[in-house]
């Protein structure tokens, strides 16, 4: 007998190194450990790896032998799901999975009412926020922002109370160092109902930037054995720029920052092992030579880490929704949409820095709109199509004939808002959307970006819990004032 044909969607995913190139760039990073090694400026994390069998050179330089990395890997989690503010499962990180989200800290925001570049304020941080609360595309929120108007100081810690309150899907979340790494998880764990309670259902990874593939900063290192030791998820991530820290090609950049993001997998596992731990999925972005910008939506990088973090099979923080473009215009929605498609397919699971213009510079919540609709349509685009009896109507199209019309049949009634229909997107004819008002897309999302922020609001923290918070930032207040030099 033979068996039915398998109908069973499968999610697309688009690799773009074979299993044999994934494994000769992960040979390369272990020659390189092994070979070169890495500089770990922080002597707790060199005394680590000394006891477990690694060697230190007299220059400080850590030599990680590949036994050593095998082992790392093979008791990292292969999965890890964050959780919304009400405790709930929201983001599972395995798999060919993806979820949409912000980035960090631009030290400008494009205001869509004046046109202005500007330095932002804690209420665009706030704005920004609560549009990704209310935007029902984007999975993450990161604090998008740079606050001119707080204590700078304090500034990390006022964007995590404010992102604590106003949004409820899980956060990745930014700290300057490791003392406000320990005041942000102090919040969460007011909110998630104390350490054990975030611990099982954590509601942020914490994105760990490291200097430099073989350089990693004390305050890095220090902030991923906290985050080990509590066992909560963090976003290992050395940046290695082709032509100034690292090779120019592809290849040979991704295996130098790959040697740093296995370090840091050895050194979270020998602080616990099973720490949760997300690796990069994106690097190997090089200077564009002409201009001596960091390119963000540059295509020669792109899916190539997220190859490699599948061959592991662990969690990714991919790059996508980003633009070189200064303001949301054509360039910016074509780079936002290809990046993200490219990372969907490539199934990058956190792909943040939607909204992102100017290589990282400026976030425009105009922009994060548009992003938001271009997610729906990738949903839409990489959904699996049902076909069985009902969806290949054959008695309907049999009823009908060649010449039937199916636009009345209860068939369609039934079926049609399975469609996928546009937000922002304009499919009107040309004297209907004159007739509106001949608005640009730019336009409408600045429109929709107004009604979300008007309607919408969080659900509010409980009050013992905002006075916990409340707590932790006037400790760190008192902290960073004793701790200031004096002038």
């Amino acid at each position: 007998m033979v068996s039915a044909p398998d109908l069973r969607p499968r999610s697309p995913r688009y690799d773009r190194l074979t299993p044999a190139g994934c494994a000769r760039i992960h040979e390369s990073s272990l020659s390189i450990l092994e070979r070169t090694g890495v500089r770990m400026l922080d002597d707790e994390a060199v005394a680590r790896l000394r006891d477990a069998g690694a060697k230190v050179g007299d220059d400080g330089r850590v030599f990680v032998p590949a036994s050593l990395v095998e082992w790392a890997l093979s008791v990292a989690p292969r999965s890890i799901t964050l959780h919304d503010r009400m405790g709930r499962p929201a983001l599972p990180l395995a798999g060919d999975n993806y979820f949409f989200g912000t980035g960090s800290d631009c030290l400008y925001i494009l205001d869509h009412r004046s046109g202005e570049r500007r330095s932002p304020t804690l209420d665009d941080v706030r704005a920004g926020i609560t549009l990704v609360d209310a935007l029902p595309n984007i999975g993450f929120a990161m604090s998008m922002f740079l606050p001119v108007d707080v204590d700078p100081a304090m500034t990390d810690r006022r964007q995590m109370k404010v992102m604590l309150e106003c949004t409820t899907k899980p956060l990745v979340v930014v700290t300057y160092d490791a003392d406000a790494l320990l005041d942000a998880i102090a919040m969460a764990e007011a909110v998630a109902g104390g350490p054990d309670a975030l611990r099982e259902r954590p509601t942020f990874a914490v994105y760990v930037n490291v200097t430099r593939g073989l350089v990693q900063n004390g305050d890095s290192l220090r902030k991923l054995q906290i985050l080990a030791a509590k066992g909560l998820p963090a976003i290992w991530l050395p940046l290695t720029s082709g032509g100034t820290t690292g090779p120019i090609t592809t290849a040979g950049n991704m295996a130098l920052n790959h040697a740093g993001v296995l370090a840091g997998i050895v050194l979270a596992q020998l602080v616990r092992e099973g720490a949760p731990i997300i690796v990069p999925g994106f690097g190997g972005q090089a200077l564009d030579m002409r201009t001596m910008v960091l390119a963000y939506a540059d295509p020669d990088q792109r899916e190539v880490a997220p190859a490699l973090g599948h061959h592991y099979g662990l969690p990714m923080f991919g790059l996508g929704g980003c633009s070189d473009a200064k303001v949301p215009d054509q360039q910016a929605a074509a780079e936002a949409a290809l990046t993200m498609f490219g990372d969907a397919l490539a199934g990058a699971h956190l792909i943040h820095d939607a909204g992102y213009l100017e290589s990282g510079m400026t976030g425009s919540l105009v922009q994060l709109a548009i992003c938001d609709e271009i997610a729906a349509w990738i949903r839409q685009a990489v959904a699996p199509v049902e076909i069985d009896d009902e969806t290949l109507a054959l008695d309907v199209i049999d009823a009908l004939g060649p010449d039937g019309s199916f636009l009345e049949t209860d068939h369609t009634i039934a079926h049609f808002r399975e469609r996928w229909y546009p937000t922002l997107f304009d499919r009107a004819t040309y004297p209907a959307w004159v007739a509106k008002g001949g608005l640009t897309l730019t336009q409408r999302a600045a429109a929709r970006v107004d009604e979300l922020l008007a309607t919408h609001k969080a659900p509010p923290l409980p009050e013992d819990v905002t006075a916990a918070i409340d707590e932790i930032l006037a400790r760190a207040v008192v902290t960073a004032r004793t701790s200031a030099p004096v002038a």
